[in-house]
């Protein structure tokens, strides 16, 4: 019997955008049932990570460098990686998504999706769109992950009481700091919790001062767990308190109760726990969810006050109840990871302290919309039902969305400019990133800016129907 061809995915990023990979894998194992997964990878990453993972052949990139002499039936290029561009581009494959190096003419990306998701560096604002979901929907039906079923994360394991605290993150704007850890520790206490020390081995100076700070004998396990250890010890723990970092994408891929505080330049929409039932903790500022802090102190960091998120999780894991309403006070937002209608990632208010919509939500919903039915994922009228209920809560701002698009048409002669995609104003970001790309993708050719105006048109054809 002949072998099928195989799958070819390169991931050359950190551990979480890897673990965020592997729903990817198991849709492409349903999807292409036999043909074996091959992936380029960190092998610092994906040796403790495959007793979780997905099936998969995985392979370090000094081994890759004959892929090209292979066939495959798709190459998937996950990376940004300007060198897995260009051994992309010599891939022998059927189909080909994300990046690839063309010689002689330069980088081009394969994929709505894929091309998308290029677009949203330093352009993100009004981005709802999952990175796990966004590795998938060029080439996984919206069906086959709309149909699939995630476990929520395990409650109510041993006394309840083992509280996980995973100190690190990849830079200082993205966790707290060690002040606010040791007053964590003593709340937490305080409510009858006991506190982990958790991290990695560049965590444990930053854990030894926590526990000094703290004036607590506190449980200190930071550099003393390899991930596989950490998997196992979050069996016994009742939640993770977390930033947003690749340990936390390992608590919920294996079941933990993660609680994310989701604070610094990272957005929960594209990164926050996957799986459905997590709690996510955002600091409610209009810059929140931002690509890079462009201030000089972190502001945001100063919403998350221990007291209040110590008695936060002792409601979460003892006894439910309204007392959470006392986070809406205190500047933070609380939400839930779920799915949508549509059956893709989503975020719940879980305090409904607030009747209508702020405009915000409203336009990152509307723009949600409007890429899915570009992209054939659904038809035009949820889109139309979204700016109807925009233009009615926000009338100023929708006038200003249509005026704003009127420049767009006459600002799209500039697209040779390198800072083109930041031009417009901060509610047509989003087409201006992807605009900019689809230009540069088709070489500003004739046929890329018949293809923008397409696009615009039909941005048009919504938002001026319904102004009238």
């Amino acid at each position: 019997m002949m072998a099928l061809k195989p799958i070819l995915i390169f991931q050359m990023h950190r551990m979480g955008d890897l673990i965020l990979s592997f729903p990817l894998f198991l849709w492409l194992h349903r999807e292409y049932p036999g043909h074996p997964l091959w992936v380029v990878g960190e092998q610092r990453f994906y040796n403790a990570l495959m007793p979780i993972s997905p099936e998969a052949t995985y392979m370090p990139w000094d081994a890759a460098s004959n892929l090209h002499t292979e066939q495959f039936i798709l190459c998937i290029n996950l990376s940004h990686d300007s060198a897995a561009a260009a051994l992309a581009g010599k891939i022998r494959a059927e189909k080909t998504w994300g990046a690839v190096e063309v010689p002689a003419r330069g980088r081009y990306v394969h994929g709505n999706w894929q091309l998308y998701r290029t677009g949203l560096v330093h352009a993100n604002r009004h981005n709802c769109f999952h990175w796990a979901d966004l590795n998938a929907l060029d080439c996984i039906p919206l069906k086959r992950i709309r149909t699939t079923t995630w476990p929520r994360p395990r409650t109510g394991v041993g006394d309840g009481r083992r509280i996980g605290l995973f100190l690190g993150a990849s830079e200082p704007a993205k966790r707290p700091a060690p002040t606010f850890w040791a007053v964590l520790v003593r709340e937490l206490l305080h409510h009858d919790l006991r506190p982990i020390l958790l991290g990695g081995p560049a965590e444990m100076e930053m854990a030894e001062k926590v526990r000094k700070l703290s004036g607590q004998n506190v449980l200190n396990l930071a550099g003393r767990l390899n991930l596989a250890q950490l998997a196992n010890l979050g069996q016994s723990l009742e939640l993770l308190i977390t930033p947003d970092t690749g340990p936390m994408h390992l608590a919920a891929w294996t079941g933990l109760h993660v609680l994310n505080l989701s604070m610094g330049p990272v957005n929960p929409w594209e990164t926050g726990p996957y799986q459905p039932g997590h709690f996510v903790l955002q600091a409610r500022m209009s810059c929140a969810g931002c690509w890079q802090c462009s201030r000089p102190g972190y502001f945001c960091h100063e919403r998350y006050l221990p007291r209040i998120i110590a008695r936060m999780t002792y409601e979460a894991v003892r006894r439910p109840s309204e007392s959470m309403r006392a986070l809406h006070r205190s500047g933070l937002g609380l939400l839930t990871s779920g799915r949508s209608p549509e059956g893709l990632y989503f975020l719940h208010h879980a305090l409904c302290v607030d009747a209508t919509p702020r405009a915000r939500e409203l336009l990152n919903r509307f723009w949600s919309l409007f890429w899915g039915a570009l992209f054939g994922l659904w038809t035009r009228e949820p889109t139309q039902t979204a700016w109807t209920s925009l233009q009615r809560a926000y009338p100023a701002l929708s006038a200003a969305f249509v005026r704003s698009l009127a420049d767009f048409r006459r600002n799209l002669r500039q697209a040779w400019d390198s800072l083109f995609w930041s031009r417009g104003a901060p509610l047509l970001r989003p087409l201006y990133s992807y605009m900019h790309l689809v230009l540069q993708n088709t070489d500003f050719s004739p046929a890329g800016k018949r293809q923008a105006m397409k696009i615009v048109e039909e941005l048009l054809l919504i938002v001026v129907e319904k102004e009238e």
